[in-house]
């Protein structure tokens, strides 16, 4: 099982991974009304109240500048002791948290050649790979796709032995198809459950079942989703991953993907080829308007 400081890692990963952007919601228009409420400023009645508040204000300062000279700490927590004290333990804290994350990622994920495990027979690893107890994994993977696509993948999913959850979403940026220099954008989200039906250290077969959505510029889709996908060790860290995943209704997606990955620690290198089919079945005007798209895709992400 992933250690603690591995789990918090993951977590700060999760929130670098997933953070969101800068740029506004797809499909919703960015309004530029501000609303913005004047203040008042109050007038002086006259001169001797300001001199007076003058006096007062001088005598205030040089209260403060006496009581300062008295206390050699001056302010305590403000002054310039105290903040350079706040400074350098914010510093090696700030370090400390790198050093650790250094550390679970170039020690951690599920494919160490490790000293065996208390309570394990001699020879075996400390690590099980693709039968570890529990695992998490993230990661981000660009697309270049046929007719001046592409796109960006997402994931996130956590598994234990045999059951586990995984969100995929999917951003397609498309020529638009009217003749304009514009873009269509595409939004394709998984969520499944998972069932491992084959478990072992050299190799994992799941079957997922779920729901899907597709959010295009005039509709936005929902409908059952299931999926397989297998990963298996080719040679030491180096894995085989393939996935296949089907929609049928009420608008059809076929999406299937097949490369390989290279854990190198938690951090795991991914590349390979990806192909997708998206068919509206005449939904919006009962006319069916299909996307055929396949490209290369390569990325990065851990596991814990």
């Amino acid at each position: 099982m992933p250690s603690p400081r591995a789990l918090l890692c993951a977590v700060l990963a999760v929130s670098l991974v997933f953070a969101p952007g800068a740029e506004a919601r797809f499909g919703k228009r960015s309004t530029s009304d501000t609303s913005k409420e004047g203040a008042h400023e109050a007038t002086a009645i006259g001169v001797e109240d300001d001199e007076d508040d003058k006096d007062d204000d001088e005598d205030s300062r040089k209260e403060r500048r006496s009581q300062a000279a008295e206390s050699p700490d001056g302010d305590g927590c403000c002054s310039e002791a105290g903040r350079g004290l706040a400074e350098a333990l914010l510093g090696a804290l700030f370090q400390a948290m790198l050093e650790g994350m250094a550390h679970a990622i170039a020690h951690g994920g599920t494919h160490q050649e490790g000293e065996p495990e208390a309570g394990l027979a001699r020879g075996e690893r400390g690590e099980r790979r693709h039968a570890v107890p529990l695992s998490l994994r993230m990661g981000a993977q660009g697309l270049v796709l046929r007719g001046e696509a592409g796109g960006a993948d997402m994931f996130l999913g956590m598994e234990g032995r045999r059951f586990g959850v995984d969100a995929h979403v999917l951003r397609l940026a498309l020529p638009a198809d009217d003749g304009t220099s514009g873009t269509d954008r595409l939004t394709l989200v998984e969520a499944h459950v998972s069932h491992a039906l084959y478990v072992h250290e050299q190799a994992r077969f799941r079957v997922e079942a779920g729901v899907s959505t597709a959010r295009a510029p005039d509709v936005t889709l929902i409908g059952p989703s299931v999926a397989l996908s297998i990963e298996a060790c080719v040679l030491g860290p180096l894995d085989v991953e393939a996935r296949a995943q089907l929609t049928p209704l009420p608008y059809r997606q076929l999406d299937g993907t097949a490369g390989l990955a290279l854990h190198l620690g938690a951090f795991v290198l991914r590349g390979g080829w990806r192909g997708l089919f998206l068919d509206d079945m005449g939904v919006v005007d009962g006319i069916s308007h299909q996307e055929r798209l396949h490209g290369p895709y390569a990325g990065g992400g851990f596991t814990f």
